[in-house]
């Protein structure tokens, strides 16, 4: 114990109390014989709500998952509720496929219902999509989804949603956090009230699918719907429970699910990562789709709010997108079809600062308003609550989150897909394609390529790595990146922008993060951005260049690729 610091020795006492059950005191005392590395990184310090809330690696500690530190956050927000709200207090909690969440999840039910709060808690795993639909559809003061997203499978946490339907933003979240930081594990109620908690299921399933299918269609006849066809995979997570029924009362019935993949399973047997980012979590879909013929490729993650998808190329090959080219076409597609029909010029489109710089683009031609916020779909749902007299189009941001309209707060990789669907089918009927369409506006908007580089660094000595990192490119900002010269820095932590060429800065307004953003003459873009809910650091890389034919497209996509090779390998990435 002495080979501790004092605060974590501190901490590491506090558990050995009578305040945590006797069979957790004895875990952490095997841990202090025989794993005091392992121990130390699980007290090092408290777990704290990141861009999608509290996700951390399961297990007994303080910086663990945990039925305490998921108590004393439940405990705060019922605190903070009871202080802010008068009456009977409503919150909704759903779950994901994640091992312990279901078990969390009722502990979480249990202490809202002890501090009298009712509860409606989902009978089964659900899509996050769907619990920032419930809060809303019930009335709720707070949502709670049990949920790691895309993490590894050791991983799991909850995010927090407010009575919009978005996720926990200022001020809400500061005074929240502050109530936590001030209680004692013994403070938390664990004392459940069975009375207030309502087991919910099928009648919101119904509500939210019907939703779903009315803002992720558009008019594709039924004949170009029969000609489509679809491989889906859910990745062992929750959208087995809503996108194969949305894409049915859609009308699309030519769908081949991926069925080892099928069943929930939260040690995720078939994939490395059930992250739609990655190629090899959609390999066992890819040789589906080539089997069946499919026209298009989906997978989606753990909690069905991101999506990947393959497409056919113009050679008929499958070909996978990123999250910034999925992005652009359904942006495009949602504004022609709103441009179909009354325009009143208060509507919007939103992204985020590390995404690709095309989205602004696409608004502009459409005369569209275009609102960029800081990573997190908690910030675009943050802009829909503080504009209520603007119109939500649609918005995405480049890590595969995407939104239709504004009846779900958050990235909903249910319509999305419908969405996604809805196009390519449209596009095959008119003798183009998906991709065809993603082609025709790089011709008309430039081509914009992006790639994103994780680097992980895990523990102690990884944060501080990471921490240094970004203090060296604050500090010593390079002066040009693959031979062009940095013209401008955006530096998200100062809330400055630095106009090199010119000498001048202008204030950045949009609240403050550890990010920066490098732009060059050549108009490159370049941000840095350690993770919010993983120990990585991200690099996100933007480059861009004309495109002018169908023909060209593959040389100019080489001559890009290139370039960012060359700024990778300049930035020793």
């Amino acid at each position: 114990m002495t080979d501790f610091k004092p605060e974590i020795l501190d901490r590491i006492n506090n558990w050995l109390t009578p305040a945590f059950d006797e069979k957790d005191q004895k875990t952490i005392k095997d841990m202090i014989a025989n794993k005091p590395k392992e121990l130390e990184d699980a007290f090092y310090k408290d777990l704290e709500f990141g861009t999608g809330g509290m996700r951390g690696t399961m297990g007994l500690g303080t910086n663990r998952i945990n039925k305490y530190t998921l108590g004393k956050n439940t405990q705060g927000l019922s605190n903070y509720l009871k202080e802010i709200f008068n009456g009977d207090i409503k919150v909704v909690i759903a779950y994901d496929c994640r091992n312990n969440s279901k078990e969390f999840a009722a502990v979480v039910a249990g202490i809202f219902s002890a501090n009298g709060i009712k509860v409606f808690l989902f009978e089964d795993l659900r899509t996050t999509p769907e619990l920032s639909f419930a809060v809303r559809h019930l009335d709720c003061h707070c949502g709670i989804v049990l949920t790691a997203s895309h993490n590894p499978p050791e991983y799991n946490g909850y995010k927090v949603y407010w009575q919009d339907g978005g996720q926990l933003v200022p001020p809400q979240d500061a005074a929240i956090i502050e109530i936590i930081n001030g209680l004692e594990y013994e403070d938390i109620n664990f004392n459940k009230n069975e009375a207030l908690i309502e087991v919910i299921g099928k009648k919101i399933d119904d509500v939210f699918i019907d939703e779903s299918v009315k803002n992720g269609s558009f008019n594709t006849s039924q004949s170009a719907k029969d000609d489509f066809k679809i491989v889906f995979t859910a990745l062992h997570g929750t959208s087995i429970t809503a996108i194969p029924e949305t894409l049915k009362r859609a009308g699309f019935n030519n769908v081949s699910i991926v069925e080892e993949q099928a069943e929930p399973n939260g040690n995720f047997p078939t994939v490395k990562s059930p992250n739609p980012e990655e190629p090899e979590a959609l390999e066992m879909a890819l040789k589906l789709a080539e089997k069946v013929n499919a026209d298009l490729v989906v997978g989606t993650d753990p909690d069905s709010d991101r999506l990947g998808i393959a497409i056919r190329d113009l050679d008929g090959n499958l070909k996978l997108l990123n999250g910034n080219q999925t992005m652009v076409v359904m942006i495009d597609y949602l504004l022609k079809q709103a441009h179909k029909g009354t325009i009143k010029g208060n509507e919007f489109i939103a992204s985020t600062i590390v995404s690709t710089p095309m989205l602004q683009i696409i608004g502009k031609a459409y005369g569209t308003e275009y609102m960029e916020v800081l990573t997190g779909f908690k910030w675009i749902a943050k802009l829909i609550k503080d504009y209520p007299n603007k119109k939500f189009i649609g918005g995405g941001e480049e890590s595969f989150g995407f939104m239709v309209g504004d009846f779900v707060r958050d990235k909903d990789a249910v319509t999305s897909t419908l969405l996604a669907c809805e196009i390519a089918a449209n596009a095959k009927a008119n003798d183009s394609s998906f991709y065809e369409e993603l082609i025709q506006l790089y011709i008309k908007h430039g081509f914009y390529k992006e790639k994103l580089i994780s680097i992980t660094k895990k523990g102690i000595e990884g944060a501080q790595e990471i921490k240094q990192i970004m203090i060296n490119a604050r500090e010593n900002p390079p002066k040009s990146i693959n031979n062009s010269d940095v013209i401008k820095i955006e530096d998200y932590q100062l809330s400055i922008a630095k106009n090199i060429s010119k000498g001048t800065q202008e204030a950045i307004d949009i609240p403050k993060s550890n990010v920066l953003i490098y732009y060059t003459a050549d108009g490159s873009k370049i941000a840095l951005r350690p993770s919010g809910t993983e120990p990585k650091i991200k690099f996100y890389i933007s480059v861009n260049t004309a495109l002018d034919n169908v023909a060209s497209i593959d040389t100019t996509e080489q001559k890009l690729d290139n370039r960012i090779d060359n700024i990778l390998n300049d930035m020793n990435l």
